[in-house]
């Protein structure tokens, strides 16, 4: 039994890696909009990277920023977020403690993507909503 780069047990050819959780999961998946919604679904997430794609947040700027979301599904999206390397988060050990959000690279070629979608929803708005 051979170990591979992450140190587990591995009976494939030497050289060959064992894919990451996250490639794997990837692969699930057949069409790449269903990825992307996975990714970047639901009701806050994209609202989450809106309010940080000019600028670096904290945690209680965003509650603020973000009405009717609660502490429990902040902390969640900003969690499942960082996991998919979308947004970074920086921890300042100080008192009190200070944690800083930003969009990593991949987050931030998400901006014209959500600026299509603002784009379309103002459109949208203006029609059917007057």
């Amino acid at each position: 039994m051979k170990m591979n780069a992450n140190n587990n047990k591995s009976d494939s050819s030497p050289g060959k890696l064992k894919p990451s959780k996250r490639a794997v999961e990837a692969a699930k998946y057949k069409c790449p909009v269903e990825l992307s919604i996975r990714i970047i679904g639901g009701k806050w997430k994209s609202v989450i990277l809106w309010n940080i794609k000019e600028r670096t947040m904290r945690f209680g700027e965003l509650k603020r920023e973000i009405s009717g979301i609660t502490v429990k599904m902040l902390a969640q999206q900003l969690r499942e977020l960082e996991q998919d390397g979308i947004i970074s988060r920086k921890m300042y050990y100080e008192v009190p403690p200070r944690v800083e959000y930003s969009l990593t690279e991949t987050g931030k070629s998400l901006i014209p993507i959500l600026q299509v979608l603002a784009d379309w929803g103002m459109k949208y708005k203006e029609i059917y909503m007057g």
